[in-house]
């Protein structure tokens, strides 16, 4: 494996299967010989619309093959994709083409007009569109290879600025390279032990590193067959199943599926592996999805700024609650070597900084190299990593640090409970209280006071909920990450203690 850009390694894997199917979509297949060209005649689009190398071009589309063929022709060319959510806003889109300055923006074609009327647009931006069928402006470019230049080569060649959700201050554009995206792939591909007998049914956006980076990559490089679906559902996915090897989905995917009656060891008998990531996989949902299918969800660990740095392993015993040990070539600790402390990681997936923000990339390196995640962890002795909360997300009552996850997980496991959050909300006395929002089941009833008893036996007496309060649902992102500060927010004026 002499290839050090994620350019020249798939260019290579296209070509070694040149004729088998690597992505479908409804009945449009395209096969390595096919995406191989496909790479080359978008790169030279690009050309035609004045994108050179190192040019940024942002993308906020519908999923389809055609937007899969668009990022590898970004990686062809050596043009820096930017992928954006497809739930942000005018002022938010606004935010990220000031920012990155991207010399083309490729939306909807249903969003270009509103769009262009919020003004969030600068005005020099070249601006195409494209659909969800290959409908819009993109297309109608007619793309020429001659002056085409060859691939980049260098693992340093800046592949990809993803931006941080942004829950605290500023959105960061994470500078993640060729490099960085290849290390990753093959790390995966080989533990996971992904092969050309795989087939991945991808029900993820395209957006986030999950869809784009972690569902693609392996995949291709292994000469793998990837079946897109535009959007999860829940129905669909059990429906076409029994043609795949591979699933990848976050929590809230895995709860969905259990709520389908049609959810049996039947419909789930060919996939080797299924894969759960982006928030954390809570021990209820683990342990009902095994005993419906027969079948251990294989949790992992990442972030937009490393890739996937831990997991549980494919063969052995995996752990509810544990996203594993370190991928080989990787390593972590915790901060000034506490027991429970924040996770710190250093291996090769690692980006190189944040987008045009010196200043907060030497903050969030030591000297020596490691990334501080802010996510608050253990490792045991056998070097299994827990994460048990953010670090803006620890409470302090009294001076006492209160990790959220561990109380979830006990309210989660009463029957009568389909979700919960915990947070940290003001207080007078102990500087924040402990607050649980809890979602019932439907049809059944609990009481505050009863919640906060059955815990008092399992948790000491500064680590209960203050209050707890019962929404319909909680406010999730669009990886199923639940949104604390929004929680902290609404209910900060709410707070009424139960105990």
């Amino acid at each position: 494996m002499t290839d050090t850009s994620l350019t020249a390694a798939l260019v290579a894997s296209f070509d070694h299967v040149a004729d088998r199917i690597l992505i479908a979509q409804g009945d449009r297949t395209l096969s390595g010989r096919q995406l191989r060209l496909a790479m080359d005649d978008v790169a030279a689009r690009l050309m035609k619309l004045g994108v050179a190398p190192g040019d940024r071009v942002a993308v906020q589309a519908p999923k389809s093959i055609d937007l899969v063929l668009l990022y590898l022709g970004c990686l062809r060319l050596g043009a820096v994709y930017l992928p954006l959510n497809d739930a942000y806003r005018p002022d938010e889109i606004g935010y990220f083409l000031g920012d990155a300055e991207p010399a083309l923006f490729i939306c909807a074609p249903d969003a270009a007009a509103g769009l262009q009327q919020s003004g969030c647009l600068p005005n020099a931006l070249c601006l195409h569109t494209l659909g969800l069928d290959g409908e819009g402006s993109w297309h109608a470019v007619e793309p020429s290879l001659a002056g085409l230049p060859p691939g980049p080569t260098s693992p340093d060649t800046l592949a990809a600025i993803v931006y941080t959700s942004g829950t605290t201050g500023r959105s960061k554009g994470a500078m993640i390279s060729q490099g960085n995206l290849l290390a990753n792939a093959r790390d995966l591909a080989a533990v996971w032990r992904i092969s050309a007998e795989d087939t991945l049914l991808h029900a993820l956006p395209l957006y986030h590193i999950h869809g784009l980076f972690v569902a693609l990559h392996p995949l291709l490089l292994a000469g793998a067959r990837i079946d897109l679906m535009p959007s999860f559902d829940p129905r669909l996915v059990l429906e076409q199943l029994g043609g795949a090897t591979i699933f990848m989905g976050v929590p809230t995917y895995y709860t969905r599926l259990l709520s389908m009656p049609e959810l049996n060891r039947d419909t789930t008998q060919h996939v080797r592996l299924f894969v759960s990531g982006s928030a954390p996989l809570t021990p209820v949902t683990f342990a009902a999805f095994g005993e419906r299918t027969g079948r251990s969800i294989l949790e992992r660990y990442g972030m937009t700024e490393c890739g996937i740095i831990c997991s549980n392993p494919l063969d052995g015993q995996r752990l509810p609650g544990a996203v594993g040990q370190p991928l080989p070539g990787y390593s972590v600790r915790l901060a000034d070597k506490a027991e429970t402390g924040v996770l710190e990681v250093k291996g090769p997936s690692l980006f190189s900084g944040y987008w045009r923000m010196p200043e907060k990339t030497r903050e969030e390196f030591r000297d020596d190299g490691y990334f501080i995640t802010g996510d608050i962890a253990t490792i045991d002795a056998d070097g299994v990593v827990r994460i048990v909360g953010r670090d803006k997300d620890m409470i302090i009552s009294g001076g006492l640090n209160i990790y959220p996850v561990e109380i979830e997980a006990l309210i989660e496991a009463m029957d009568e409970v389909g979700d919960v959050a915990v947070v940290g909300v003001p207080h007078a006395d102990f500087g924040e209280a402990v607050l649980a929002v809890v979602c019932l089941k439907p049809g059944r009833v609990l009481e505050a006071t009863g919640i906060v008893d059955r815990l008092r036996g399992q948790l000491a007496s500064y680590k209960l909920p203050k209050a707890v309060a019962f929404a319909p649902s909680l406010p999730r992102n669009a990886m199923g990450k639940v949104q604390k500060a929004e929680l902290r927010r609404v209910h900060a004026e709410r707070f009424v203690p139960c105990v």
